[in-house]
């Protein structure tokens, strides 16, 4: 007997098919800042709910105990981020006691506090972070069966990439979670490696925003002239009355300079990254980035085109002509996805939904599938 095959009438399958376009067209115009909202979300939840990771143990006693241990004191200073994440992960839930339960495996030590170790320091540090390797990996046998490659360090400090002088199998294989995330320089792999936001610790919450009608300010940006970068958007618009440039702080409230401007540059100093692209989500700013090469945070999720405007630095002196030349429309629709976008960017130990810890916590589980070979 032969099976049955129903096709749907003609009429039935006009309107599944208008259905699916309806579909498709609704799931687009509602991704918000997302590349798909819907995406994010289902992963997200799935994320959340069963991602483990082991972070190898350091003992109180340790006299390096500072280096690995979560800071009992709230993170405070320029790197925060880095001290963040260790608080934010040692009270997510998502710890494990069993290295066999775990996605990832966590090495715990400290760039920023490695850097200020009067017995470490600078000099030291690569010595520090190889022996520190290759201990784990005489004592644990998880590095061996991956190469380090389902582990992952955390670094806010760009002198990261000097710590891992010694120790360059760490670089290449292992996931580094870091905010000098600059793909042009030897060192961040992007799609390996991880971009965090470097951003300023705030005791308040999200700021009233100003409406766009209040923003009278094209763009502003002050900061050290420590870049040819900025010393050139400095040199150029410093006197200009639409784009507000200073090579320094300004005199007056910084928030309040930014609640003013409907866009705030982001201009790479030492580095790509600075707290300045932290600073234009907190005060809804339309952020500029002016920094080449920067892979900037949580991009395999958030659409930067959607809410943010990339300028080469060869475009430095088009600055006002390429921002003046967004309409309205387009601006308002930018304003509001970096409304939407930054519960992203602000950090809390313990964490919250969506926030800084998540968002970094699900780039590493979209990194989490590697080979391991069996334990003998």
């Amino acid at each position: 007997m032969k099976e049955k095959i129903f096709l749907p009438s003609p009429a039935l399958a006009q309107a599944l098919a208008q259905r699916e376009s309806l579909r498709v067209i609704d799931t687009i115009a509602d991704n918000g800042p997302y590349h798909s909202r819907r995406a994010f979300l289902d992963d997200y939840r799935d994320m959340v709910n069963t991602m483990k990771v082991f972070v190898y143990p350091c003992s109180p006693r340790d006299p390096f105990s500072h280096i690995f241990l979560p800071t009992s004191s709230a993170p405070s200073g320029n790197y925060a981020s880095e001290a963040y994440f260790k608080k934010a992960l040692a009270g997510s839930g998502m710890v494990t006691d069993d290295p066999s339960q775990a996605d990832l495996f966590f090495m715990p030590f400290s760039i920023t506090r490695l850097r200020n170790d009067p017995k470490v320091g600078v000099g030291r540090m690569p010595a520090f972070v190889r022996d520190y390797v290759k201990n784990i990996s005489h004592r644990w046998p998880y590095w061996n069966r991956t190469g380090g490659s389902d582990h992952f360090y955390v670094a806010c400090h760009s002198i990261g990439k000097v710590a891992l002088e010694k120790a360059q199998h760490v670089k290449l294989n292992a996931i580094q979670v870091v905010c000098s995330s600059n793909y042009y320089v030897q060192g961040f792999i992007p799609h390996k490696d991880v971009a965090i936001p470097q951003i300023w610790p705030r005791s308040e919450s999200f700021r009233e925003i100003k409406t766009i009608e209040q923003r009278k300010v094209l763009a502003f940006f002050a900061g050290g002239s420590n870049s040819p970068v900025r010393a050139n958007v400095v040199r150029t618009w410093r006197n200009d009355t639409q784009i507000h440039a200073y090579p320094s702080r300004i005199q007056g409230s910084y928030a309040e300079a930014l609640l003013r401007s409907k866009f705030c540059l982001h201009v790479k100093g030492y580095e790509v990254n600075t707290a300045r692209l932290g600073d234009a989500f907190f005060y809804g700013c339309v952020p500029v980035v002016i920094a080449n090469h920067y892979d900037l945070p949580f991009s395999s999720v958030l659409n930067w085109k959607s809410f943010s405007v990339v300028v080469t630095t060869a475009n430095i002196p088009k600055l006002k002509a390429i921002l003046s030349g967004i309409s309205r429309e387009d601006y308002s629709q930018m304003h509001r996805l970096v409304l939407d976008a930054r519960r992203h960017f602000q950090w809390h130990a313990p964490p919250r939904e969506y926030d800084a810890f998540y968002m970094v916590m699900y780039q590493l589980w979209l990194r989490r599938h590697v080979v391991r070979y069996p334990l003998h």
